[in-house]
């Protein structure tokens, strides 16, 4: 949540952390529920307002070049990939919702590694949003923030769902949140003290902007257009997803979706069946069942690898060392093609786990740029004075 009060002079750092999602992979495009949690990692800008409209960032990884740009709705895109689109995303939907005026200069820094499935890019437009909201003295309501900023994003050209938005705003220290849609809400579920999450980076970047921008967005489409037909022939209409899995049968959707043409029937397959097991997963975590929580993951995993398809070897590989270690369960992260994966453990498995992890990692590549690393749930975004 942003303050009221016009920020003048310098000194301000807008932070908005990553996220992991636990499970729910694929399904938030289609208004289906999900569970991450919000990381202690994310992104930071330190920044100042301007008394026009120019937003003039640079950034503290050499990679990242140099970017300014005014407060236009008629602003266009950079070129596919570059990290500038993130902020004009953000700083176009404050604009267009708030019609904010004044820009900001500053400083970009992170502490997530990008295209690694951890949502850099959601949590750097959530960062410059807040920057400028908090620039121009505007409150916003934090979901009513999430809900535009996630349409926003799709400016970049990858079309996402709200999970990213929602959980690195609406993020809760100690808790997983249950993020439903239709409309959004979130639910703070608490993560067991003696759980442990970790992750591992597979060495290969997920870039979702980038080479696999058309895999994901042809998921997307084939899936929806799936589900679309499922329930016009279920229920005589097209009705939103959730609904459809309220009123009919999980198993008989399931039957119904290997008539449909493939892929999309069986990605449609996926959708279904991974929204009932985040509901599934909230129950095991209330519960304190461990056991059930890891083998719905490893469920997960296997339906992003075999049905989805979007798994990749070397994420394949660091789950089953996850697993062979101890972990009671593990998955890919995030959009997949790359990236990272969780395993969830006792905290007294942990070193046995990331021991694993590291090995596999090691037998990938001897000098991997991510260790394993263990992910407490954090707060939400927000801006404060910089110290």
């Amino acid at each position: 949540m942003t303050t009221p009060t016009p920020a003048h002079g310098h000194g301000w750092v807008s932070w908005a952390p990553g996220r992991v999602n636990l499970i729910g992979e694929h399904i938030d495009y289609h208004g289906l529920p999900v569970l991450p949690m919000a990381l202690q990692r994310g992104v930071r800008i330190t920044f100042r307002p301007r008394p026009d409209g120019e937003v003039l960032l640079t950034n503290a990884g050499s990679e990242f070049p140099t970017r300014r740009f005014h407060l236009d709705p008629g602003m266009e895109p950079w070129s596919i990939g570059d990290w500038g689109n993130y902020l004009k995303a953000g700083a176009l939907t404050v604009l267009r919702q708030h019609g904010v005026r004044r820009g900001i200069e500053g400083e970009v820094a992170a502490d997530l590694p990008p295209a690694a499935g951890l949502s850099s890019s959601s949590a750097l437009v959530v960062a410059v949003a807040n920057a400028l909201l908090h620039a121009n003295g505007v409150e916003a309501d934090s979901l009513e923030l999430a809900d535009a900023l996630a349409r926003g994003e799709h400016f970049v050209g990858t079309a996402g769902g709200g999970m990213d938005q929602a959980a690195s705003l609406s993020g809760v220290a100690g808790h997983a949140i249950r993020i439903g849609f239709d409309p959004l809400a979130v639910e703070a579920v608490p993560l067991p003290r003696d759980w442990i999450v970790l992750i591992a980076h597979s060495g290969i970047r997920a870039e979702k902007s980038g080479g696999a921008q058309a895999a994901y967005n042809h998921r997307r489409a084939a899936s929806s257009q799936a589900l679309e037909e499922l329930s016009k022939a279920v229920l005589g209409e097209v009705a939103p997803t959730s609904e459809l899995l309220a009123r009919v049968a999980s198993s008989r959707l399931l039957g119904l979706c290997g008539e449909l043409p493939r892929p999309g029937g069986a990605w449609a397959a996926h959708a279904l069946s991974e929204a009932v097991r985040v509901d599934e997963a909230v129950a095991a975590l209330r519960a304190s069942d461990l056991e059930r929580f890891g083998r719905l993951l490893n469920d997960s995993h296997t339906s992003l690898r075999d049905v989805y398809e979007v798994s990749h070897p070397r994420l394949d590989s660091l789950v089953e060392a996850a697993l062979e270690s101890g972990a009671a369960g593990a998955r890919l992260t995030g959009a997949g093609f790359g990236g990272c994966m969780l395993a969830v453990c006792h905290r007294q498995q942990r070193q046995e786990v990331e021991r694993a992890l590291r090995d596999a990692q090691e037998a990938m590549d001897p000098s991997p740029s991510l260790p394993p690393f263990a992910a407490e749930p954090g707060h939400g975004a927000r801006v404060i004075p910089a110290s």
